[in-house]
């Protein structure tokens, strides 16, 4: 008999370090550029002259609204502890954990309008959802028994990119084709379109990165670069990664950069709001630094406790995405204990879901791996999937 889902603390727990020293330096702190809402307890804070320009993005976000942004994070996180344990128990090859960047991905991810077209790395499992991707086509590649998972056209959410910072370019090279296609700043809300080109910190050193945002600056693409920084690409902190925060980089190519608290899901939500809507009237790019934390490991081949101490995992934990949304719908009564228990319920079955549309995933048969190599027949594959064929045939007997 398999055993059971892990539960979020039990996640959090596995992943985190034995060790106990205080941290050198706060790395929470955001400092003044930060667009922040919510404060790590819940409650709502005053506007800044970084912040005040950015509230109107949340005048018509009623108590619907905030109840299904809270209903996705709890959502959103049982489907990451889901496919974590489903890896520790030889279900999957791999599972990329976001646990801590909840908010971050929700936020943006509900920023998005039907049209507007979403390039992810491997992480962005809450982008997926709030997509409409269902959650058990992002397990396949992670089993090993497809490329993918899903139409990408389907729901405007390109399939996951392995390659670091790879998909910066492919979001350029889209939101280029929206331009050429005329379905920028035509003032129609349902065809003006905005692209998305999401990658974490580490992503910032990468050569495609830059060169994304040099294409993105000089053509005024309408794209978005959306960069969760959450201080560890595997085990490289920030200060072995840049001199300068990743929100500043815009400056050097030319259009806006602005930092959100990734732990603040309104904040991620008005950030991302008004980005895109610049982008679809045809003002061109921008770059947020979402900036939150890796609660977990790198993925779970990772081991966190080699490179960062379990205190840093501590003052994370009380920023803890989930739980600050959660505590200021109580806190203004805009859900109740019965609705929690109601949508944890709901997320109870759908992890039974997910579990079961895992185990019975069929393996796919060997000649498809020599499928949609090129987009046309090829000899040189043509020919090696005949060997391998005759190779296989050998075991039949």
């Amino acid at each position: 008999m398999k055993e059971s889902a892990l539960s979020d603390e039990e996640v959090a727990r596995s992943t985190a370090p034995s060790t106990h020293e205080p941290p050198e330096r706060d790395i929470t702190d955001g400092g003044p550029d930060m667009v922040q809402f919510l404060a790590a307890d819940g409650t709502r804070v005053e506007p800044t002259e970084v912040s005040a320009p950015y509230l109107s993005f949340l005048d018509d976000v009623d108590d619907e609204a905030m109840r299904g942004m809270l209903r996705d994070l709890i959502l959103v996180r049982r489907v990451d502890a889901e496919g974590f344990a489903l890896q520790r128990q030889g279900e999957l090859g791999l599972w990329p954990s976001l646990l801590g960047q909840e908010a971050a991905q929700v936020g943006a991810g509900r920023a998005m309008r039907p049209q507007d077209y979403a390039f992810p790395g491997y992480r962005e499992h809450g982008v997926a959802w709030c997509k409409g991707v269902p959650p058990e086509n992002l397990l396949g590649m992670f089993r090993g028994v497809n490329h993918g998972g899903w139409d990408s056209n389907e729901n405007n959410f390109h399939l996951y990119t392995i390659v670091i910072g790879n998909q910066m370019l492919h979001g350029v090279g889209y939101a280029m084709g929206v331009q050429l296609d005329g379905d920028v700043a035509t003032g129609d809300p349902e065809r003006d379109t905005a692209v998305m080109a999401f990658t974490g910190d580490g992503g910032t050193a990468q050569g495609d990165f830059n060169e994304a945002l040099v294409f993105a600056s000089v053509s005024n693409a309408p794209v978005v670069f959306y960069v969760q920084n959450n201080h560890w690409a595997i085990s490289e902190p920030n200060e072995r990664q840049f001199r300068v925060p990743p929100y500043r980089r815009a400056d050097g190519f030319g259009f806006p950069g602005v930092r959100v608290d990734g732990n603040d899901v309104l904040a991620s939500y008005a950030v991302t709001r008004a980005a895109l809507d610049r982008a679809r009237a045809g003002e061109g790019p921008t770059l947020i630094e979402a900036f939150t934390y890796r609660m977990g490991a790198h993925t779970t081949s990772d081991d966190p406790t080699k490179y960062r101490i379990s205190a840093e995992v501590d003052v994370w934990k009380a920023k803890d995405p989930v739980d600050r949304m959660k505590k200021y719908l109580l806190t203004e009564g805009i859900v109740d204990e019965d609705w929690l228990t109601a949508v944890h319920e709901e997320a109870d079955e759908l992890a039974r879901r997910i579990r079961h549309a895992c185990q019975t995933m069929p393996d796919p048969g060997h000649e498809e791996m020599f499928q949609h190599v090129y987009a046309d027949a090829h000899p040189l594959v043509e020919r090696e999937a005949a060997e391998f064929a005759a190779y296989q045939a050998g075991f039949e007997d």
